[in-house]
């Protein structure tokens, strides 16, 4: 009787060609093409930062560029839209989450992705020394967002500012080639992104509330007597408008200290971020006089205008003599973090969720 024939497992490929995934910044693209496609993003995403970030020398805006993809990807999976249009469908946010978390992961280990904006954020960050807790504070706000939630008092609002804009700035400052210890500079570089962030809640508050976000804190609703689901109503205009006014009183306070560390930039950058700062402070500002009047159609700044920001910001560059601010930024970098901490008990969810093998 003829013994049975022993199966030996054969592997389906030889073990001598099988190699690990090698690792490499920007997942083996070429700079240059992820330059390209960064910079039709921010073209298509986003027009003011678009021309201020021409003012940058070559290296610098290249790699603003590369930043930039990464954040305008990533809200733009986490809301299901494109380059900032009309929100998508919402439901499955939790899961394109955890992509954003694993293709982020993967871009900083300088493994490809399959996807331009996270390879080309693996090699600003590989470059400049970006790291996971940098970008998880980006992440965090769109977090926020999939989770409809909503800021209650004064302190939510500032932690949601942070994350969607305060915690860019602190990465856009570091790519310009601000130490990574230099508490002061970012500090000034997160006031730069809470300035941003309260132009765009004040503009956009209809917006919003047509797709059912709201930004504004529930505390200054009941404070102006706004009974819910009624912001937009006709009889609250008024009352809307003074809240907004608040913005824009926030956003100038920190608008001004983020000048003050403007002035520690080399001129090309400076003059890039006070051509920005003009820019937004423009809007948030035609906002505020506007008035009840402010959402009878969406704000902006035309080009001719926005033109002659950046012809005003090159020579404050020159100057470069900001004038000291009168009060201290209303909101402080370390202690909406220290806030963030506190409330965030729960580490975010791990960047791998798959089973081991």
């Amino acid at each position: 009787m003829a013994r049975p024939r022993r199966i030996v497992p054969r592997m389906l490929a030889p073990s001598r060609i099988l190699r690990a995934t090698p690792t490499q910044a920007g997942g083996g693209r070429e700079w240059d093409d992820l330059v390209d496609y960064a910079e039709q993003a921010i073209a298509k995403g986003s027009k003011s930062f678009a021309l201020a970030s021409k003012l940058f020398d070559r290296d610098t805006r290249e790699k603003v560029w590369l930043l930039y993809a990464w954040c305008r990807r990533c809200d733009d999976l986490a809301d299901n839209q494109d380059h900032g249009g009309s929100l998508g469908d919402q439901e499955g946010a939790e899961k394109r989450l955890v992509a954003i978390r694993l293709l982020t992961e993967r871009a900083l280990e300088g493994l490809p992705t399959a996807d331009p904006a996270f390879d080309a954020f693996g090699l600003v960050a590989r470059q400049c020394g970006l790291t996971r807790e940098m970008a998880e504070d980006v992440i965090m706000g769109f977090e926020l967002d999939a989770r409809d939630w909503r800021p209650r008092s004064e302190a939510d609002l500032a932690r949601y500012c942070y994350h969607v804009a305060g915690a860019v700035g602190v990465m856009m400052a570091v790519v310009m080639g601000v130490d990574r210890n230099d508490g002061w500079m970012l500090d000034r570089a997160a006031d730069l992104g809470f300035a941003f962030q309260l132009a765009n809640i004040a503009r956009d508050v209809d917006e919003d509330d047509r797709a059912d976000r709201r930004y504004l804190p529930i505390e200054w609703m009941v404070e102006e007597d706004i009974e819910p689901g009624m912001m937009m109503h006709p009889h609250h205009r008024q009352e809307l408008a003074d809240i907004v006014a608040r913005l824009i009183r926030r956003m100038e306070r920190h608008e001004a200290w983020a000048r003050m560390g403007a002035a520690r930039l080399p001129f090309r950058s400076r003059w890039a971020v006070l051509s920005a700062a003009r820019i937004y402070g423009a809007i948030g500002r035609r906002v505020a006089e506007l008035g009840k009047d402010a959402w009878n159609r969406r704000v902006v700044i035309g080009r001719a205008e926005k033109l002659r920001h950046v012809s005003a910001a090159f020579f404050e560059a020159v100057r470069n003599k900001p004038e000291e601010p009168a009060e201290p930024p209303l909101w402080s970098r370390g202690e909406v973090l220290i806030d963030i901490r506190m409330s965030q008990p729960i580490p975010p969810p791990p960047m791998d969720p798959l089973p081991d093998e």
